[in-house]
Formats: structure tokens, sequence, C-alpha cells
């Protein structure tokens, strides 16, 4: 086919530019002039014969069997300055076919020599990042480790350097390869070619489906597809098994050098070709590997994550242009960091030190009870359990860096199995419990966890959530129950290995750093995917003494803990921890005689507990007897996050239930906590009429901590203003602590944009600083309103309209295209506003009414609802993303229920 030729089947497909197209005669691997296909941005056109100077060249190769109309999006979106070349392989795309049969398929180590040829033809000079997808990726690879003089960086996606064949192929690969169906399902039929997109998630418009398949509509056309698979070395002799070594080795060299080249590792996790195994293997073989990984995204991970582009583009402008950007350690989480906190906990060593030391001191001080179980452990109990399960662990395998997920309600064996995992050099996983089983799942597969300390009623749950690892039992089965879920041993079994290890004069080694990864901490999902946060030991640290400072906690203190990660707090401070008597999925279900109860079970004087509990302690608190009473009584400090505490409700509470605690609403996030506290008191100085402000007051950042604001644009893509601490400016609030997250596990994209400028974290909240340095948080940033006259942030104006009589509760989001978007109010009504919502999901008019005129600014629609949309871990933050859905389907006439 000429080159005007492929030119017109090119006219027309989505995405992709004629232009690009060029064809480039090169030597192959059997030394024979071949005519490749490639798309090129930099093609010479007209009398042109030089191509334009570049910063660089981005060389993407594809597998099978699709063609160079993969990387059509980064060719329409480079990085400044880059050239960006993709390929057709041989015998694929427009290509030209060259030698080979499906009995004598064309290897991998000719594809690789294949595409030297190319690149020699066509005198690439300068940097070269190499990208490939699939068997692409081996292709990529192979010419990258010949062409070390050149790599600047490698970028995979999707692919692989080692397989276990002994383990058997994907189910996917296994019915191609069946002598009697290979030929008939790649070259006879379209059906390999068709499924490729029909695996797409989500599956690709039809003309993207065509267009992927347009190279190969005739048997003749299939005949290299066929070879490919046909390459695939399933047996021990196959010539590409020893080429897949060579580079399986060249990799682990590379990545074991002083100063690795920068390599991106792109997966998406519902490939059913190329497993986690497969990712695991390059992130072992590249311990340096930026990774990112798009959840929902399958085998096609290029096509589906639009997002794939701006990442690989962002990332060769950090990795590659901005030469002091560190390979092994992200400036952003340590040069730019503020020191060490003064009130870190423990040591760098031994950041659990505040437990041991007072085991030692005083080892009858209690340490933990349960008040559903009865159970009660002390300091000295608790520390020699700690340390015989940790001997245990290690003995079973742990290794140091090894992940290790809890899934384990909080109380004693959280604790133990927390501190054990620590003390034996694992990195503790945490997944909430409220992100369901495929959310959890997910969440734990993608951590690639080594290990699996679950108690007997989530054990069963292990194989439906697919999650790998060795399996630890808390609690007891049945032994045949425990041989068909894989457990290795349980945690009485761990505990005598650990006592006669122990007694036998083995110890524990001490060599924990202070920047060891310690936990992976998942989001609770309310505002977007479940992000894994990744904190080192010397963040534990901080976070950790962060609470105990600011809450003045000190040992003989005992902390009610409605929320697991504080349960798990208060041993490294020296502080006893009590949990009480609830669903821990469910906070709604606290009750005041359930709080009163773990309160007097062991004199506890703080209170940790959300919105949503302390709502339900407040509804249930005529219930309680005198002497739960006198125990809440008794109380010093209350403490309530994870989402907006209304004053009213915090004001109440003082009066009813807790009438000489000291009321604190700490503000942060997984990523960042706490970032700022304030009191009842202040809060009732800040709300006071003359006084009010738009959105949230969070009070004042504690010690170490820094807030500036990144001023919102006037538009809704332009660019954020330079970072501000200016009164009033609005914009996303930005933070900088010592116990700032060190980053998003394998989300590398998504970190380097919550990096922005460096340093710093992005919080994804949007509000601003008053003249005393307060800050006050308005929302969402995915929640603003993008109106004609600018962007409106929602919580201000939520708040006058929960000041009317009849409503309990308002959200204001927006409908219609961003920079023209309508405000709604969506709200639900108290007793007293039963009335005004009697007709259906439309208010009536005095209601609507009320709403516009408190609102101060237009309303589109005023809608009623029984109930918001609320996040799962504290059930408070409410889900303005599914209720705008919700109202442009109202107002769209397509009903809606309340």
């Amino acid at each position: 086919m000429t080159p005007v030729e492929i030119r017109s089947q090119l006219t027309g497909l989505p995405g992709i530019d004629p232009a690009w197209s060029r064809t480039v005669t090169a030597v192959d691997a059997d030394g024979i002039d071949r005519t490749w296909h490639i798309l090129d941005t930099h093609a010479p056109s007209g009398s042109d014969k030089e191509t334009k100077p570049t910063r660089g060249t981005l060389l993407c190769v594809h597998g099978n069997p699709t063609w160079s109309y993969l990387w059509r999006h980064i060719l329409a979106a480079p990085a400044p300055g880059w050239r960006v070349i993709a390929v057709d392989q041989l015998g694929m795309g427009f290509s030209e076919n060259p030698r080979g049969s499906m009995a004598q398929p064309r290897t991998l180590a000719q594809r690789i020599k294949d595409l030297a040829g190319l690149t020699q033809a066509l005198n690439l000079t300068g940097r070269v990042v190499a990208a490939g997808h699939d068997w692409g990726g081996m292709v990529a690879t192979g010419w990258a480790l010949e062409h070390r003089e050149l790599l600047a960086g490698l970028v995979l996606a999707n692919t692989t350097v080692h397989h276990d064949f002994d383990a058997g192929l994907p189910t996917a690969l296994k019915f191609s390869l069946t002598p009697r169906t290979l030929k008939a399902a790649t070259v006879d039929t379209p059906a390999f070619v068709r499924g490729t997109t029909a695996v797409s998630s989500p599956r690709p418009s039809r003309d993207v489906q065509n267009a992927y398949a347009l190279p190969y509509r005739t048997r003749t056309d299939r005949s290299f597809v066929g070879q490919f698979v046909a390459d695939i070395p399933t047996t021990s002799g196959h010539p590409t098994r020893a080429t897949m070594r060579h580079l399986a080795d060249g990799l682990s060299a590379m990545g074991s050098e002083t100063a690795p080249v920068p390599v991106l590792l792109l997966r998406g996790p519902k490939d059913p070709v190329f497993s986690e195994a497969h990712l695991r293997d390059l992130q072992a073989r590249l311990p340096h590997a930026d990774v990112h990984r798009y959840e929902g995204a399958s085998h096609l991970v290029l096509e589906d994550a639009p997002r794939t582009t701006e990442d690989i583009a962002r990332w060769i402008e950090t990795r590659i242009d901005q030469h002091g950007a560190s390979i092994n350690s992200d400036p952003a989480t340590h040069d730019g960091r503020p020191p060490q906190a003064p009130f870190a906990v423990g040591t760098p060593a031994q950041p659990w030190s505040g437990l041991t030391d007072l085991a030692h001191r005083d080892p009858e001080a209690l340490c933990v009870a349960e008040v559903a179980t009865g159970r009660r452990i002390t300091f000295g109990q608790i520390d020699t359990d700690i340390e015989h399960v940790a001997l245990g662990l290690r003995d079973a395998g742990l290794r140091p860096g090894d992940r290790v997920a809890l899934l384990v309600e909080p109380g004693i064996d959280l604790t133990v199995a927390a501190y054990a995992a620590w003390r034996a050099g694992g990195v503790i996983v945490v997944a909430d419990a409220g992100l369901g089983l495929s959310g959890m799942g997910r969440a734990l597969r993608g951590a690639g966890v080594h290990h699996v300390i679950a108690m007997s009623k989530a054990m069963p749950a292990l194989p439906a959530l697919r999650v790998p690892g060795t399996r630890f039992l808390v609690g007891d089965l049945p032994r045949l129950a425990r041989k068909v879920l894989g457990v290795r041993a349980s945690f009485d079994d761990l505990r005598a290995r650990g006592r006669a290890l122990a007694a036998g004069g083995h110890a524990l080694p001490d060599s924990r750093k202070p920047e060891d990864d310690a936990a992976v901490l998942f989001t609770s999902g309310a505002t977007g995917p479940s992000k894994g946060v990744v904190y080192t030991l010397d963040q534990i640290r901080a976070q950790v003494g962060g609470f105990g400072h600011i809450y003045r906690l000190t040992p003989g203190d005992r902390l009610v803990a409605a929320f697991a990660p504080f349960a798990l707090y208060g041993p490294a401070l020296g502080v006893a921890g009590v949990v009480p008597d609830m669903k821990v999925t469910a906070p709604a279900t606290l009750t005041a005689a359930a709080l009163a109860d773990a309160v007097t079970a062991a004199r506890g004087t703080t209170v940790f507990a959300s919105p949503a509990a302390l709502r339900n302690v407040l509804a249930t608190a005529e219930q309680l007897q005198p002497s739960q009473r006198r125990a809440l009584a008794g109380v010093k400090i209350v403490m309530s996050a994870g989402a907006p505490v209304p004053l009213t409700l915090l004001r109440r509470l003082s009066d009813t239930v807790f009438p000489h605690a000291e009321m604190h609403t700490p503000y942060g996030m997984t990523e960042c906590l706490p970032v700022s506290d304030i009191t009842l008191d202040e809060l009732e100085q800040v709300y006071a009429p003359e006084r009010m402000q738009d959105g949230v007051c969070v009070g004042h950042a504690i010690e170490s901590v820094q807030i500036m604001v990144a001023p919102l644009p006037a538009v809704p893509d332009g660019p954020d203003g330079d970072l501000t601490a200016e009164a009033g400016v609005v914009g996303e609030i930005c933070v900088r602590a010592p116990h700032m997250k060190d980053r998003y596990d394998q989300l590398w994209g998504v970190d380097d944009a919550s990096k922005n400028p460096r340093g710093w974290h992005r919080t994804g909240d949007v509000g601003h600083l008053d003249r005393d340095g307060r800050l006050w948080v308005e929302g969402r940033r995915v929640h603003v309103i993008h109106t004609a006259e600018g962007p409106l942030t929602p919580v201000g104006l939520e708040q006058r309209v929960e000041s009317l009589d009849g409503v309990a509760n308002a959200a204001v989001v927006g409908v219609g295209p961003r920079g023209l978007q309508q405000l709604v109010v969506v709200l639900t009504p108290d007793e007293r506003g039963l009335a005004h919502a009697a007709g259906g999901v439309l208010a009536d008019q005095a209601l609507h009414t009320a709403v516009r005129a408190a609102a101060d600014r237009p309303v589109a629609a005023v809608l009623v609802r029984d109930s918001m949309p609320v996040d799962i871990r504290h059930q408070s933050k409410i889900d303005r993303t599914a209720l705008a859905c919700w109202a442009e389907d109202v107002l769209a006439g397509n009903g809606g229920r309340r």
C-alpha cells in the first residue's frame, strides 16, 4: 500500500491526524529491506527532508493485535518539545509483511532486531524514551537494553518480561493457543482482533473499535496476528523463552544500578492476560519505578484510561526534563518537607517505644479494653504478646518491607496484629470494611499484599476477594476450613512459635529506618475512588504524636475510640484504648449508653467519634441511667472529625452529655491528619452573627503545619493562582507538614498532581483563611459550581438554607455545562418542613421562596429528598456528585425518587 493510500485509509479515523503518517525503509532482522509504517509528530512534509529539533523522542511500540493507532492520544498531546513516533511492527498495521509462518513465527528476538533497524534508518539521536504495551513492551524493553546510550526512560503498559509457565497460561490465552483454535481464532476469523477491544473497560465506541480492526480485515491481513500468538513460548525449548530470560535479567540489572534509568509502569487491573503477578515481577526488578494503576481499566489501558496521555507527558517533564528530580526519593516527600515535629512519638527505629516504655515502667497499666467481649490486656501483657507474634511472623516468612493486610476489627487483636507486623518489619495495609467486599478486594489486590492477617469471619471472604498472600488466622476455624482456605498459621500458632524462639534467645532485628514504609491506609472513597496512602515510620511518628500533643494525651489517659485508626494510636502514646460496643462499619450504631459503658469500663478521659456517631449519642441520651451520665460527665476531651460538625450538635452534646468536656473538631484527611483544630468555645465566638463567614471554621493550623490556598481560576479550566495566605482569598486548600503522606500508592499521576507545588499536598478541599489565620472550609473542589459569574463554593449557601425553619439538611449542586451551571438546592425537611414537601420532589412555593431569599442569589430549583447520600466510613459526607446527577434527571423529566 502506498503512503497516499495509507493516508486515505487513516482519514476520518477518530483521533488521528493523517499528516502523522509516513513510511520508512529499514533493514529487518533477516537483512532484508522492509517498508515500515509509522505515525510521527515530526514527519517531514513537502520539501522538508529534516525533522525539527526536539527535546527528545518518545518511541512507542504496540502489541498484538493492535497497531500505532493505540498511541494516538499521546501523539496529539505529547510532552512539550518532544517528538512521538508510534510504529506499526512488521506484519502489523500498515507495515510490510516479513518472513514467518504459523509453524515458524517471527520471534521476539527478531522483532527487537527489526525495531533496531528502523531506529537506525530514522537516525534517532538525543534522548529516547522507549514505550511499549502488551508484547510491544517486551520489544521496547529489548530495544532499550541494547541502546543504553540513547535511552532516557522506559514506559511499560500492561506487559511483562517473565511468566511462570509452570503455573499455566491465562484463561484468555489458553483458548487461543489450543491447536484446533489458534488459527481459527487469530487468522481465519477476526475473533481475536475484535475480542481485544471487546474486553476494554469502558468499551470504546463502534468507530474506535472499527479503527483498531481496520488493518486486519482479511485472513492475509491477520496472518501475523496469529504468528504473534504462536510465538508465546509455551514449551521450555522455545527460543522466545530464552529471550524473555535475557530481558528479565537485563531489567534486574538496570534496577540495581546506582542511578537507574527512570521507568513508568502503567496498569489496567481488569486485564485478563497480564496479571498483578506480572506487575509485581516488574516492580521487583525495577524497585525505583513509578507506578500508576488505573482502576476500572482493562488490557488496553492507554485506550481505557485517557488520562494516561497526561500522565506520560507529565512524567517525561518531571523525570526526564527536570534533571533535579531524584529517582530513588521524591523531593516532594523529603527535601520539601518540614523537619520532624518535636512531638513525634518514639524513636526513628522504634516508633512504638511509648508502648514498650510503659510496659517496662508500669506493666499492669491497662492497654486495651473491649466492651463487647469484656476482654482486657495490660501494657506488659500486650508487649510480650506482640514480641512473640512478631517472632512467629518472621519465622513464617514475613520479611522487611512485606505488606501485611489487616482484616481484624478494632480491639486487642488488631492492636497486636498491627504492632507485631511493624516490629517484624512489615508494612500494614488497612482498607476500611465500609468499602464493601468488591472495594476491599480491589484495594488489597492493588496494594500487592504479601500476607493477610484476618479474623475468622473475614477469612472465608478472601477467595472471593482474590487477595494474594500468606494467610494468618486471628481466632479459630475448623481444621478442614483452615486447609481449604489456605491458612498458614493461627495467631496461637505464631505465639507458640514466638515463645519458643524467644526462650531460645532469638530477638527481632532493630533495622528499621525512618524513611521505611510503615502503612498503606486507604481513603474512604467518599470523594472519588479509594486511594492507598503511604506513610513512612517517621510520618506515623509525627501523626500519632500530633494527636497526643494537641489533646494533651499522656500515660494514664484512657481513649475511647469509635474509629479504628485512633484505637491504634493510644498504645504508641502510652495511652489505654477502649473500644465501645458498636458496629465498626456503621458509626451511627453508637448509642449514648454504649459510649457510657465504654467510658465506665476504663474510666475513659477522652472520646473520639464521627459526627454520625455523636448524632446518635445525642438522639439516645434520654435512655442514659444516672450512673452512665456521671461517667460521661467525667470525660475531659471529646473529638469529632470526618465531616463538618454542626455547632448546634456540639453545643447540645456539651449541655446534655459531656458537661465538663472540652469539645474539639480537628480537621484533616487520610493524607494529612491532623491539620488544624478548634474548640466549641472558639466556634461560638467566630460564628457570632457579626463575624460569620462562608464555610465551616476548622481553626488554626496545629504546630508544624502550614496552610495556604491556591486561588480558584475565574473559568473552569484556567490555571490556579500562586499559593497565598491572604485573608478572604478562596482557593484549594494546600498543606505542608512533617506528618503529610509520603505518596499515593501506585498512583503516580494523582500523586504528582497533588504535590503542586513541591513539598505541599493539595487537599481537594476549597476554602479561605480569615484575618486571624483560621481556616474555613467551603466544600470539595469537585463540588465547586461553575456559573457564568465565576466559581461558587457550596457550603456557605447550604448553611444559610439550613438556618431556615423546617430544613434538616441542604446541599447545593450545579446542573448544566461547566461555566454556565445553574444552582439547584436539594434539602431534606425536618418534622416542621414536611408540609412543604408533601407534593413530591419539588418544594412548594413557600419553601422555594424562602430558600431563594436565604441563598441571596438565583436558584433554578429547590428539590426535596427523604435523605442524603453519604459516605460509608463516617456516614456524614454528602455525595454532591450523586445529588447533581439525580437533580439533572429530575429536572429533565426523568422522574427521581425522594
